[in-house]
Order: C-alpha cells, then structure tokens, then sequence
C-alpha cells in the first residue's frame, strides 16, 4: 500500500468526499495551515459541545488558492458560521502588498456572503510569531513576516469585518510574551502553533461557536 502524501490537492478531494457525508448549517473552520493545525473539532468533541464544527483548513494555502478552492471548502457545505483566518502565507511573500491581499481576501468575503445567505462570519486575527525561537530555517520568512506587518495586517483585517458586518476575533493576548511575540512555549518553528498554544485560545473561540 502506498503512502499517502498529502498534498493541497489531496487535501481537496478528501474535503470533497467528506463533504457528501457533512451536515449543512453547522459550525465552520476554514483557511491555511493554521486553521488546518486547530485541532478545533476534538476540543469541541471532549467538550461535548452541541454543535457539529468542521475544519477545513489547507496548509500553505495563499488567498488565491482559497479564492480557486471556495466551493469546497467553505460554500458546498453551507455553514451557519464561519471563521475563517487566511493570508498569512501572503504576508509572508514580499511582493505581496497588505493592500493586495486584502482585495482577495474582500473577493472572499464577497463570494460566502453571496452563496451563503445568512452566513455570521468570523475574522481570526492573524497570529504573532517569535522571531528569536524560529527554527533556522524560518528566520528568513520571518523578517518578512514580522509581527510590526502582523499588526498592520490585522488592522486592515478590523476594517475588512465592519465593511462585511463581520466580527473580528482577537485572540492573541494568551500567545503574546511581554514583548508581543508569540511565547516560545507555545510555538513549533517561531510560526505555527503546538496544541498547548490552541488550548490556550479555544476558550475565547469557543464563546463565538456558542454565541
């Protein structure tokens, strides 16, 4: 039997066949990697929450491949509620302005509200990284995706929810050191998060899955 090797475009087709199976109106994750690496579903389960929450990140994900992909991973299952938390592999490309990655991430937008009628949107803020506790192979990326355009980001996201009548989610405070990077403790490589990283957060999500 061979390995599976799992690709974005692995990743599509097996969201596509779980959708055939997947409840309409429930609760939706969707975005890059870390969305992908929520491990949102389980925290829900051994809550025993009362809602169905599905994930539907993809790993290294920019927002044009979100913006080629939207019917799976978001639009064919219809979602109640969607929080979403995509363009940070965007951020960390330089040739990609704030201002350009926002115009794709508004097309997104757009695009759910449309075919989504009804749909409450969530705006994840995007997450700090520690520059100093990345891995040697991440220190490149992140001069490029520092936490300074983090913010810049962030705020541009802010203006994005009030123009869609989405609500913006901040829930950096429980990540953040003293110096506004993403705690040492909580990170892999300087960049993505550990599961004790989104333990920390899921309370704050976990009110807006109930609200």
């Amino acid at each position: 039997m061979s390995e599976i090797i799992w690709t974005k475009e692995y990743k599509i087709q097996r969201y596509r066949e779980m959708n055939k199976t997947a409840r309409k109106g429930s609760v939706l994750f969707a975005g890059s990697s870390l969305m992908e690496m929520f491990p949102v579903e389980q925290f829900v389960q051994a809550d025993n929450l009362p809602v169905t929450v599905y994930n539907r990140g993809v790993g290294g994900f920019i927002t044009d491949e979100l913006i080629e992909n939207l019917y799976v991973c978001i639009i064919e299952l219809q979602p109640a509620k969607l929080f979403i938390n995509i363009g940070t592999n965007d951020l960390s490309d330089s040739s990609r302005s704030i201002p350009f990655i926002m115009d794709n991430y508004a097309h997104i937008l757009d695009t759910v509200k449309t075919s989504v009628p009804g749909v409450k949107i969530y705006l994840m803020a995007y997450y700090p990284v520690n520059y100093e506790a990345a891995a040697p192979e991440m220190k490149d990326c992140l001069k490029i995706r520092s936490n300074e355009k983090i913010c810049a980001a962030n705020r541009e996201v802010q203006k994005l929810a009030e123009r869609f009548g989405a609500k913006y989610i901040d829930v950096n405070a429980p990540l953040k050191d003293e110096a506004g990077n993403l705690r040492a403790e909580y990170t892999i490589e300087g960049m993505h998060i550990n599961e004790d990283g989104y333990r920390a957060v899921y309370p704050l999500v976990k009110q807006y899955i109930l609200e």
